[in-house]
């Protein structure tokens, strides 16, 4: 089921389980959990991309395994809240993902959390090819916090 709004995707959740958070990269998918409470979002693996059924079915069974209840993508609206390709793009990923798995499906607004990332792994003295490593778990940590945020806020 995917939710076009975090109330939507809050309701959808079963109480006391985590959530992955998702950042969809051209070549990677950053991937984040929640702890059961939902107050603290782990940035965890990255997954190469390939193509989408080989990715699908890393990213099911990781979540299967982590025991998420949710998948929480990013949603890389331009700078003036419009949308481009690359919201498309994410968008039928998640229609695709859909047809896989009863797990609730939302959206986060992943502006600038990319460059948040960055910003950390230079505060911690990252090496260049280190920060290129993590970036996109990190920034996937950056938006399920961002989303982890807003679901205590109204109580999800």
């Amino acid at each position: 089921m995917i939710c076009d709004r975090i109330e939507d995707f809050a309701a959808a959740l079963p109480p006391n389980r985590a959530i992955f958070g998702l950042d969809l990269g051209d070549k990677t998918i950053g991937v984040a959990i929640s702890d059961l409470r939902r107050r603290v979002a782990t940035p965890v693996v990255i997954i190469r991309r390939q193509k989408f059924t080989l990715d699908a079915a890393e990213l099911l069974k990781l979540a299967e395994a982590r025991g998420a209840s949710g998948l929480l993508l990013g949603l890389p609206l331009n700078m003036d809240g419009s949308e481009g390709p690359r919201v498309q793009s994410t968008r039928a990923f998640a229609r695709n993902l859909e047809k896989l798995t009863p797990l609730p499906i939302g959206f986060w607004d992943e502006r600038l959390s990319t460059v948040a990332a960055e910003r950390a792994l230079l505060e911690a003295d990252a090496s260049r090819k280190r920060r290129k490593e993590v970036i996109d778990q990190v920034a996937a940590g950056y938006i399920l916090q961002g989303a982890l945020d807003r679901l205590a806020y109204i109580g999800g």
